[in-house]
């Protein structure tokens, strides 16, 4: 059996359905494609959310937090988690278009997160974020009808 790297799959090359990495993989394409390459913007991403989260617990271990009357640690975390995860797809969505479909996944992420982390602040964002993401998938569908 011949070896296929991820470069020839990404490229539509070795199509046949007897090789597994071929038209099995193009299958499955979407949020966690075999196409998704790491680059610096990964690390950047998460190491961004690590210094988020050890500046959270230090203002919560030194007490800093309690200068804040409705401050909770959780909800400070999720919101700059979010903000910074939906930043980051921003970012690449802008920067190369071809991705955009793939970056869906980021972006519902970075939604989910931030609006765990507002909890009863915006009380409206749930079924906003419901709506968008009814409204993509039936365009999705939409889209790919013959």
């Amino acid at each position: 059996m011949q070896e296929i790297s991820n470069d020839e799959i990404c490229a539509g090359q070795n199509t046949s359905d007897e090789n597994p990495g071929g038209a099995a993989a193009r299958r499955h394409r979407g949020c966690w494609s075999p196409c998704h390459r790491s680059d610096s913007r990964d690390a950047v991403g998460w190491a961004a959310i690590f210094i988020w989260a050890g500046l959270v617990l230090l203002a919560e271990t030194t007490g800093y937090a309690r200068n804040f009357a409705s401050w909770d640690g959780w909800a400070v975390f999720l919101t700059g988690a979010g903000l910074i995860i939906l930043t980051g797809t921003s970012i690449r969505m802008l920067q190369s278009p071809r991705e955009r479909p793939a970056r869906a996944c980021g972006l519902v992420f970075g939604l989910v997160l931030l609006s765990i982390g507002l909890g009863d602040t915006i009380a409206w964002l749930w079924p906003l974020l419901l709506l968008g993401l009814g409204l993509t998938i039936l365009r999705g569908a939409l889209a790919h009808q013959p």
